[in-house]
Formats: structure tokens, sequence, C-alpha cells
């Protein structure tokens, strides 16, 4: 009697195996940030993440070939990603005119050339042929794969890392380990115990010590990350500051009506909220006042000038500003004028110009149109879409003692060059200050999960992160990663509390990734896979090892 195909293994997927994968990979969308009733914020749940992952694992492990192993993480990936980046929809739709069905259509089309990376890290670990090793040796193998297609989707194309598996952990008790590997780390511990679930063993009287030796592995490293690390590596060395009084504003503009019809209500009611706070530093949101400073009303900007000069205040004003002019365009009348995403400081005793920070990371659609993509953009009605980039590294705002760091947006998601200022560790930052605006994407899960990735930073860096937004989430964040304080989403008001900047030593991940950026992940994974390797061929030529 002939065999039936193994539904796994040596055959396209069939229909239900589809269908588990793209339940798993929704389920692991839901664990970056589960969505709970009334203000809550959303919670990481990390073993939720590790149990979808171990389902994909278990059938990426069982697949015969590449190109199977490719289209069944890719289906779970493209799963993943729709539920990460459904909100995409919104603005393109709700707010950009963009039709429904194209606005859908581009949203799977993204999520589904983003699952393309993990499609390939499935096919890299199927055609390494590790069926013949043990389960670490699977583990590891997975691990590295999946983290060098994190990085890869983090920095192609200007990189859009937003859903990264290590969000999912920053409640776990993996997230003591941030301040040493950072989010990609995470990814790949996280990436590791799934395997470690979901692989299957093999056949010998001594499979059961390679599952064994991973599952020790994965507790001493359990262990000593919640017992024995500090998320703020040397932090007895570190000095707190005296706390600073902050006033974070949040002025809930409908997104249909911040650059039309309620640029007058905002102007109106950021100028009253700036001059009627007390606090040390008082900062908006992205792009709260969304015109440029020579556009707005006789005597606006003048009395807030006058207003911070005379008092013992500073704040930071999200706007759009005139970008530096470059000596070729002074000489072209015909060049372009260029805008940058921007934020601008009002201190007292200031003497030449205002301390400015312009946006670096911008976003493809949104902030620049890339190359051949016109016709895409002409599809939404998004204004100033176009804006000039800043440097990686720029001036911090120096104010009572401390050195702040602003980023704007989603900035906040590349951790790696946020860490660029911290090369000197006496001249690194002491708070980090993130200005956003996520009214595009309406009152949705994206807040939450913006919320999370401030948080990483936060334990990444060894710094607190202060948050200012139009919509949510308005928080303030400790330097553990900790949120002391949030105004609810979607209400207009002010959140007042006090925050105390770290001096002093750095986090391990500061240092590191501010020297080489990410390329130590890189080498380590590319060893492994080199290592594994080696232990596949001695294993396919019969020739004994002593390896997992």
């Amino acid at each position: 009697m002939r065999r039936r195909p193994n539904a796994h293994r040596g055959s396209f997927p069939r229909v239900w195996f589809i269908l588990g994968l793209i339940i798993a990979g929704l389920l692991q969308a839901l664990s970056l940030a589960w969505p709970l009733s009334g203000d809550s914020q959303g919670v990481s749940l990390g073993w939720l993440q590790i149990l979808s992952l171990s389902l994909a694992a278990a059938c990426l492990d069982r697949c015969d070939e590449p190109k199977d192993a490719f289209w069944s993480i890719w289906w779970f990936g493209s799963a993943w990603l729709v539920g990460c980046l459904w909100w995409l929809f919104i603005s393109m739709n709700t707010y950009g005119g963009m039709h429904a069905l194209l606005a859908g259509a581009a949203v799977w089309a993204l999520s589904a050339s983003l699952a393309c990376f993990y499609g390939a890290a499935a096919w890299v670990y199927r055609s390494i042929q590790v069926r013949q090793l043990g389960v670490l040796s699977k583990a590891s193998t997975f691990a590295v794969v999946w983290m060098l297609a994190e990085m890869g989707r983090g920095t192609f194309f200007t990189g859009l890392p937003w859903g990264a598996i290590g969000y999912a952990h920053v409640d776990g008790i993996l997230q003591t380990w941030a301040s040493w590997f950072g989010v990609y780390g995470l990814s790949a511990m996280a990436a590791f115990v799934a395997m470690l679930l979901g692989a299957q063993g093999q056949r010998t009287k001594y499979a059961w010590r390679s599952r064994l030796t991973g599952g020790l592995l994965a507790c001493v490293v359990t262990v000593v990350g919640v017992t024995s690390l500090n998320p703020i590596p040397l932090a007895k060395q570190a000095e707190v500051s005296p706390p600073l009084r902050v006033t974070l504003l949040q002025g809930n503009v409908p997104q249909d009506l911040k650059f039309g019809s309620g640029v007058s209500k905002a102007l109106t009611d950021y100028r009253q909220a700036l001059l009627t706070s007390r606090a040390d530093l008082v900062v908006t949101p992205e792009t709260a006042l969304p015109l440029l400073p020579r556009q707005l009303p006789d005597g606006y900007w003048q009395d807030l000038q006058q207003h911070f000069t005379q008092r013992q205040q500073a704040a930071l004003v999200g706007m759009p500003l005139d970008a530096p002019t470059l000596q070729e365009d002074a000489l072209n009348a015909r060049s372009p004028r260029r805008y940058t995403n921007s934020v601008l400081a009002l201190q007292p005793h200031v003497t030449g110009e205002l301390y400015r920070y312009d946006k670096h990371h911008l976003v493809p659609f949104g902030e620049f149109v890339p190359p051949m993509f016109q016709w895409f953009v002409r599809l939404m009605n998004m204004p100033m879409g176009d804006f000039s980039r800043g440097a990686v590294v720029q001036p911090l705002f120096a104010w009572k003692g401390e050195r702040i760091a602003p980023n704007i947006c989603y900035e906040d998601l590349f951790g790696e060059e946020l860490a660029k200022s911290f090369a000197n560790p006496e001249q690194a930052p002491t708070i980090l200050v993130n200005l956003s605006n996520i009214a595009w994407f309406g009152d949705t899960v994206a807040i939450d999960q913006h919320l999370n990735i401030s948080r990483m930073r936060a334990m990444e860096l060894g710094r607190p992160m202060l948050r200012a937004t139009n919509t949510g989430a308005t928080a303030i964040i400790n330097a553990q990663g900790v949120v002391t304080q949030r105004l609810p989403s979607g209400v207009q008001g002010a959140l007042n509390g006090e925050v105390q900047g770290i001096h002093g030593p750095v986090t391990f991940y500061s240092r590191w990734v501010s020297a080489w950026g990410l390329w130590p992940l890189v080498a380590l994974a590319f060893t492994v896979l080199a290592f594994v390797s080696w232990l596949g061929s001695r294993a396919r030529q019969g020739k004994r090892y002593f390896g997992p």
C-alpha cells in the first residue's frame, strides 16, 4: 500500500496547515500589546509570543524542502505583520482618502513583502540541513536566522522594525537582558526557546541530552537575568539627578482637522497650556504647531518667546521649520523650499539661534517620497509629506543640569541610532524625550505598541523617557522601562510629574552599539551558522561529533 504523504513534510502545506500558521501569526501580533478594556495600557505577553512562534518553529522543523520552509514561515509572518500593522489602513483610507480596497491591498502587500525576510530565514534554516543535529543546534540556528531577518527588516529601505518579537518581552523574564543585547538580542532569545519547544529530537538513545542541555541553558539565562542582572548595569555608580518637574501636553487634535479647520483651536489650546504651566520643562507633541514660525498669527511666537525668556522654564515645541539652506541651493533661485520636522526649544538667557532638533529617520510615504512612488502618494491627502532629514547625531538640549535628547515619532524604533549619542559616556544624554503624533492610526493598539517600543529604548539605554503625544500614549517612563505616569489615550490634557535624569556609566548595550552598530550581532549570527554547518557536514559524513 502506498504511504500517504505527510501534510507537514515534502509537500506544500494544506489549507488547514496554512490556517494554523495564520492563527499562530495573529496570536504573536496580539502578544506585543494585548488590548485591555478601559484606560489600561496594552500588556505585552512574552509567553504567548514564544508559544505562537513555537508552533511555527515546529512546522518549519518538519518541512523537508527549503521552498516548503519558506512558504510556511511566509504565511506565519504575513499574518503576524498584518496583525501588527493593520492600523495603517486607517491612515490611508480614513485620513488619506485612499479607496478601502486599495488601502487594504497596500497593507497586505507591505506585510507580505516584509514576511519574505522571515521566509528567507526559514529557507536558510532548512538549507543548512540541521535535521541530523540535536535540538540545541536547531534552536541556535533558528535564533540567529530569525534575528538576522529582524535586523534586515529593521534596516532595508530605511527599515520598519515595528512589531519585532523582542517587544513582547518588556514585561517578561527576558526584559533584564535588554540593557545588554537590545531588542534584537531578546528576539534571538525568544526564537531560541520557541525552537527548543517545537523542534523534533534526534531519534537516538542520546537524543534527550540535546533537549536537556538546551532547557538547562534557557533556565540559566532566565535565572541569571532575573536574579543577577540590574536593568541598568553599573547602576550603583550612576548618579541620579534631583527631580525635574515636567508637563507633557496631549492636544488630542483629530487628524482630519490638524492641518485644516482645527489649526486655530490647536494654536489657542497649546498657547494657553504653554503660558500657564509652572513646570521646569514643558513638552508638546510632534507638529503641535502645524505652521512655520512666519505663518503663525501676529505676536503668537513673540509672546511665547517672551514668556520663557523671563522665567526659569523651558519648552520643547514640535513644529515644522525651514530646512538649513545649503550653499548650492542659496545660489539657485529655482531651488524648491525644503522643510524639516523639528523640535524648537524656548528657554531663558538664549543668545543667538534657538536650540533645534531636526528629525533624522523619516517615514517613507508619510514624510518623504521614495523614488518612483510619487503616484502612490498622490492618492493620499497628506500635507507636508516630503521633509528634509537631520543628522543622526545632533547636539543635546542642556537644561538645569540635564542633557536632553529629543526624538520624533517612530525614531524611537531605532535604538542603534539613538545609541550613537552615548559614544562618550561623560556627555551622554541623561533624559530621552519622544514627541509623537500617531493620530493617523486612530485610537488603536498602535498607541500601546508604540508605548512598549519607548519602554524598550529606556531599558536598552538606561535612561528615562518622556513621551508627549497628540492622542496617546503620553507618559513618563523611568530608566527601568516602567511607566510611572500616563494620561488616558484619546483625551485632551496635560500630564504633570517628575523625572530624574541618570548620569554616569551607560549600559553595556549603549557601549557596543555606539561603537560598532549592530555588526557584533551579525558576526555572532554568522559564527553560529558556520559552526552548525560544520557540525552538519560531519554528521552527513557519518563522523562522530560531540556537538549538541
